[in-house]
């Protein structure tokens, strides 16, 4: 699966994201990665969830993978654990 299926969830609204998932349904692809980390995880799981029930009822959800991250603060220098999710969506 290429990086151009994948949507990556940050500070703007959900339905931003939303769109984003439905136009890369609308243009082919067969499935769609919803990532995220940290806050945003409830935002990604938002915007699954408004996917699939809202707007393309065809769509299921695939398979869900958690992680944790490593990331390195650029003021402080400490390396803090950061959790991840990774939503996978197809038809």
């Amino acid at each position: 699966m290429s990086e151009t299926n994948s949507v990556f969830v940050g500070k703007k609204p959900v339905m931003n994201y939303v769109l984003a998932c439905l136009t890369l349904f609308q243009n082919g692809s067969e499935s769609v990665v919803i990532k995220a980390r940290g806050r945003a995880i409830s935002k990604a799981v938002d915007v699954a969830q408004i996917a699939m029930k809202r707007f393309a009822t065809g769509i299921k959800v695939k398979s869900i993978n958690i992680n944790t991250e490593q990331v390195k603060s650029n003021e402080t220098g400490n390396v803090n654990n950061v959790s991840s999710i990774e939503i996978h969506l197809s038809k």
